[in-house]
């Protein structure tokens, strides 16, 4: 997924308590032993999967009975929700575990998600002090994985990989009091070769139709007017209910439920992008008009090294199914540089492809070899140097192009849900494109308020405008 995070400290666990009212059965619904007393640190890499399942780790951990602290030295329990789809991220993670090493020797230590699930028990033998290891797929097993830590098991491991369930918690406890991450699909079936999330996510499981509305609709009686379906593939649920709903008639019935004022969904996969699902788009106007489809090249045989099941031309091809919406629909993208084999021809029609698409926004990283998949026994041929060379290139064309979309944009109006303050007399918010605004108002303006603001300037990353009264 694109647009990587990193939240330390209570940012996740600031709002109240909620009931998520699904289905018996989920996470929270085993009757264990109070934790009553104790305390939790829970710091979260990676992307928005991985932030809504830390709401929900946290939910389960609240609800039994410990309480949210601000830094690992005040916790009885530290946990670390991780990420791995890069180098880098996971480097962060095993930082942050030696800063641990001379730290409470009452401490209990623990390593979720993808790093968890990717490095396993040998998480053991890097940081010896690390006492829980559980990957996304054990999540649903987390009460009693914590009953046997809680219980002075000096070791708990849970890492599942073929399972068919998904993570559904009694409670989640939300930080954003206006927007809230709604799961429908875990997991990934496709092979991409660069990719850890097949292994580390497992395969893809579909919640049914019934439970997410179910969900959705307990948010908005608790007041939220904005949802975002998440998932490594969104473009592949499949109800596995009697019900057989498509994601296109997903879309369809999220946006029937009264009180819904935006309902966004990320990642999509071009091979799987239909349609029928702009079409939903143009039908509801509560479906938020952006799309995030990743392309990661422009060059047909760099994708084919990647195995990402298309081609440039058959990746254009959705671009204008999008492109021919009766409204405009903002169109944002990941891209790799530096792939194995990438020429400077391939990167040149990466290049090219930037031009001939417009993305109004675009996440682009250096290749990075990952453990577990195809790439890793590649040769990782392109310098160092030359990767840095290429993103910084891709990068400047990409501002380029933001820039010029984002000033064709002065001058006209448009809603703002307002998300906070940016600087002194100057509010946030974010339009249903997903732009950012920056504006002025003659009040104060309350979070999750939806305004309407004039666009008076703009830059590559965000607008500027005031409020229209």
């Amino acid at each position: 997924m694109g647009n990587q995070i990193h939240i330390p400290l209570t940012a996740l666990t600031g709002g109240p308590l909620q009931p998520s009212r699904l289905a018996a059965g989920g996470v929270g619904a085993t009757e264990l032993p109070p934790a009553s007393g104790r305390t939790f640190y829970l710091e979260t890499f990676g992307c928005q999967m991985n932030v809504h399942d830390s709401e929900k780790v946290a939910g389960v951990l609240l609800r039994r009975g410990y309480r949210q602290v601000d830094s690992p030295a005040e916790a009885d329990l530290v946990l670390y929700n991780t990420c791995s789809i890069r180098e880098k991220a996971a480097q962060k993670v095993f930082s942050r575990l030696g800063q641990l090493r001379h730290g409470e020797g009452h401490q209990l230590v623990g390593v979720l998600g993808c790093v968890a699930q990717q490095e396993g028990e040998r998480i053991f033998e890097r940081a010896p002090w690390v006492n829980l290891v559980c990957g996304s797929a054990s999540y649903r097993r987390l009460p009693e994985l914590l009953a046997e830590l809680e219980s002075g098991r000096r070791r708990v491991v849970g890492l599942d990989t073929d399972t068919d369930e998904t993570f559904e918690t009694e409670f989640t406890r939300r930080d954003n009091p206006f927007r809230a991450y709604v799961t429908i699909i875990e997991g990934c079936d496709k092979s991409c070769a660069y990719c850890v999330v097949p292994f580390t996510r497992g395969p893809e499981r579909s919640r049914t139709s019934d439970s997410i509305l179910a969900e959705v609709r307990s948010l908005v009686e608790l007041g939220y007017t904005e949802v975002q379906l998440l998932g490594q593939n969104v473009n592949s649920y499949r109800d596995p209910s009697p019900r057989r709903m498509s994601f296109a008639e997903l879309l369809d019935a999220v946006a029937q439920i009264p009180g819904l004022r935006r309902v966004r969904f990320t990642t999509s996969h071009p091979r799987d992008f239909h349609p029928e699902i702009v079409q939903a788009i143009d039908a509801n106007p509560v479906l938020c008009d952006h799309v995030h489809l990743p392309v990661q090249s422009g060059s047909t045989r760099i994708l084919q090294r990647m195995n990402r099941e298309y081609t440039r031309e058959q990746y254009l091809e959705r671009v204008e199914i999008i492109r021919r919406a009766r409204r405009p629909i903002s169109l944002t993208t990941d891209l790799i540089v530096g792939f194995p084999g990438e020429t400077e021809a391939d990167f040149e029609q990466t290049l090219t492809l930037l031009e001939e698409v417009g993305y109004d926004g675009a996440f682009s990283f250096k290749f990075s070899p990952r453990p577990n998949t195809a790439a890793l026994s590649f040769p990782d041929d392109v310098p160092e140097e030359e990767k840095g060379r290429r993103l910084a290139v891709l990068q400047e064309k990409q501002r380029q192009i933001q820039l010029r979309r984002n000033q064709a944009l002065v001058g006209s109006t448009v809603e703002v849900l307002v998300e906070g303050r940016s600087r002194p007399g100057q509010w946030t918010g974010r339009t249903s494109s997903n732009r950012v605004v920056n504006f002025t108002s003659p009040r104060v303006p309350n979070l999750g308020e939806y305004l309407q603001v004039c666009i008076l300037a703009a830059g590559p990353h965000s607008l500027v405008g005031e409020q229209v009264i």
